[in-house]
């Protein structure tokens, strides 16, 4: 596997590879620090276009990313993992909201656990799922990491509560 550092205002940040796309980005510094295995190579051509992604994200210049990915996962966690994808940038879900789009409305913990095993953080938006009541909770790299990151994407401010991709649905049994 090939690996690159890329430099961000949060920190050098690992991007690692093969031939059949990115199978890692972590920050190398925070709760979630990983370090390049013995066996890695560092090699910033062959995951250059995943690095400028990643630098231009950084600037305010991109996103949607492009790079390939190569997940490895279980079925449900990469079930997680596109929905998590699907939701925009400078918004957020919660992980209640997500387990009703995979219809599995009682699925939040699961959710939550997949979520938090996302190998590919930043792209696969992980920071952007929040708690029910608007609370940042959980991530990685530490809460001080999903905050920056929500920052960045709302222009320097703190993200709106429950400003989700998937707003709250009413039943009928709810009043006005």
């Amino acid at each position: 596997m090939q690996y690159d550092l890329v430099s961000t205002p949060l920190g050098p940040v690992m991007v690692a590879g093969d031939p059949t796309g990115v199978k890692l980005i972590t920050f190398m510094k925070g709760d979630g620090e990983r370090r390049p295995e013995s066996s890695w190579k560092r090699d910033p051509g062959a995951l250059r276009r995943a690095s400028n992604e990643i630098r231009a994200y950084f600037a305010g210049e991109l996103e949607e990313f492009e790079m390939k990915l190569s997940l490895e996962g279980t079925p449900f966690q990469k079930r997680v993992w596109k929905a998590v994808a699907r939701v925009p940038y400078g918004k957020t879900a919660s992980y209640g909201q997500i387990a009703r789009r995979l219809g599995k409305p009682d699925a939040c913990r699961a959710v939550g656990a997949a979520n938090g095993s996302n190998p590919i953080p930043i792209v696969i938006p992980c920071h952007r799922i929040i708690g029910s009541t608007g609370k940042l909770t959980g991530y990685g790299g530490g809460l001080w990491i999903k905050e920056a990151l929500l920052k960045l994407e709302n222009g320097g401010r703190q993200p709106p509560r429950q400003r989700g991709l998937f707003p709250r649905v009413r039943t009928s049994a709810a009043r006005p």
